[in-house]
This record gives C-alpha cells, structure tokens and sequence, in this order.
C-alpha cells in the first residue's frame, strides 16, 4: 500500500539529498471530479541558493522567489515563457532558498508537460505539498537507479552551474 512520504524529515534536508530520493516517487494529483492520476517521477533537478547562478534566488528575495524562502514541502509553481507551469518542491532550512524541480514523469517527458497531465497551475503556488488535498507524494516502494546529469535550460546561468551534475534521471536497475 502507498504511504505519503515523511513531512517534515524528507523535504527539511538539502535539495541535493531530496532531488535524487525523489526520482521513483509516485506524484498524485485529485481532480476536480475526484479522479485521482499518479504519474511516477523519472528526473529531477536541484537547485541550491542564492550562490547557485541558476536559482531563482540568486539575485535575492523579490515577490517571486519569497516562496523559495518558505517551510520545506512549499510548493513553488510558476509560468515559464508565459506557456509553461513548472513545480518545485521548496527543500532544506526556511530562510535559506532551495527547490527540486520535478522534471519529468513518466507519459508526461518534460515538466511542463507533466504539470499539463496533472492539471497543475499557479493556483498551487506558496502550497505545502504536505498537507495540500489535492497534490501529494507516495512511495509504493519502486526503486530506480538515478545517474546524476547536468542541468538543461539554463544558458543563463554561469558555465560551473551549468556544468554542475544536480540533474537526477532514473536509470535501469542491473538485474544481473
């Protein structure tokens, strides 16, 4: 039987221990006519402060990144390019800001369009995903092996970030 993952103990720990823990979760989401989808999660990305060029938070608290300031489990959800929403889960100490962007799932390859399949908007923004009804984790106990990789869409970012291996993609379990 699936369990909600830990509060407080799993998300209260840096992006870097949380992003890779991640990869193999089941992300639920209840519709507004009581279906619920669980898409399971196959990559993820880190991203760690104001020090991390390709953070939000790298040029310091404004109206948008307040959220990544916030309790860990917060959702962070915002519009890229004016057409895509893309979740993150707020992760380690309040006051020091980090997230884990939840990249991709499984029949949903890409984090817009897995917030697509879920129904997944800015209405979810400054949420906790601890107590949110309508958006959750559970761990069924499938475990994925995860190769670390680099980041993807952040030209903007200083080539050491963009070089950085805090990307997390599921990886095939060797059976033999």
């Amino acid at each position: 039987m699936p369990h909600l993952i830990p509060p407080l103990s799993f998300y209260a720990r840096d992006c870097l221990e949380v992003a890779p823990e991640l990869v193999g979760k089941l992300l639920c989401r209840r519709l507004p006519d009581g279906q619920v989808r669980r898409l399971r999660i196959l990559e993820t990305e880190a991203y760690r402060g104001q020090e991390d060029t390709a953070c939000h938070a790298h040029r310091g608290r404004t109206r948008r990144t307040e959220v990544l300031y916030a309790a860990p489990g917060t959702l962070y959800v915002y519009l890229c390019y004016g057409i895509h929403w893309l979740l993150n889960i707020v992760t380690g100490r309040e006051e020091e800001p980090q997230a884990v962007l939840i990249r991709s799932c499984q029949g949903a390859e890409g984090p817009g369009r897995l917030t697509r399949a879920l129904e997944i908007g800015g209405e979810f923004n400054r949420r906790s995903i601890l107590t949110c009804d309508e958006l959750w984790l559970e761990d069924d106990g499938v475990s994925y092996g995860v190769r670390p990789a680099t980041r993807v869409g952040i030209g903007y970012a200083a080539p050491e970030d963009q070089a950085r291996l805090w990307r997390f993609v599921a990886a095939p379990r060797d059976t033999r």
